[in-house]
């Protein structure tokens, strides 16, 4: 998640140059490291549940304090709605209701994308909603998109909507899905009660909002096995 409401600058004018290289680098070649501890116990945790709890899945990965997780899990009552993000302090903010029907994990999203990728589970859904932007140039692969954890995500297949109040943030995710042959739409983000508490402070702040939708199917997930 964003530090701040403040609007993104970046020494990027446009497009990265080695956005397409790094993603078709990335979907071709497999990308396994060991988890540390903690990511290690929200796996472990989260594996346990999913072999108890056989509902579709939804993943709210980068979820701050669990905002958007709660109102997600309204949103999907008959799914399974799984928090994730690294941070304690912003989840330990979160206060769920008694029967909550969504669980918020401690974690890096992009070792449990790998975990579950692995042990071949789908999403229904997947919400990436307001992630770090790293503006900087040289930090393109530590962005969704530019890091070899965006194919484990192809992996999970699903509708995937990502937001941002970086416009050329949302675009590079664009493209990216397009090189890996999904197809999507990038939009101003329609006028609506806010998920998280990002987005309702760059709305009071008169930001523009932009979003990307698409959906994954199976021809087009990277790790497809015959």
């Amino acid at each position: 998640m964003q530090a701040s409401s403040r609007q993104v600058t970046s020494n990027q004018p446009g497009l990265h140059p080695r956005l397409a290289r790094t993603v078709l680098r990335h979907l071709q070649h497999p990308h396994r490291s060991p988890l540390a501890a903690h990511n290690q116990a929200a796996w472990d945790e989260l594996l346990s549940l999913l072999q108890a709890d056989d509902r579709p899945l939804v993943l709210d990965s980068f979820c701050g304090t669990g905002m958007s997780t709660a109102h997600l899990a309204s949103r999907h009552p008959q799914h399974l709605v799984i928090g994730i993000d690294r941070s304690a302090q912003r989840l330990h903010r979160h206060s769920a209701a008694p029967g909550a029907n969504y669980l918020l994990l401690q974690a890096e999203c992009e070792p449990l994308w790998q975990q579950l990728a692995a042990a071949r589970r789908q999403v229904d859904h997947h919400y990436l909603l307001y992630p770090n932007p790293w503006p900087k140039s040289r930090h393109l692969q530590r962005r969704i998109h530019g890091h070899p954890g965006f194919r484990d995500l192809l992996a999970l297949g699903g509708r995937v909507e990502l937001r941002s109040n970086w416009k050329l943030y949302v675009e590079e995710f664009g493209v990216a899905m397009y090189l890996a042959g999904v197809r999507g739409l990038v939009r101003q983000l329609p006028e609506a009660p806010p998920l998280t508490r990002f987005e309702d402070k760059y709305r009071h702040s008169g930001q523009v909002l932009w979003q990307y939708q698409g959906r994954i199917g199976y021809s087009e997930r990277p790790n497809k096995r015959n």
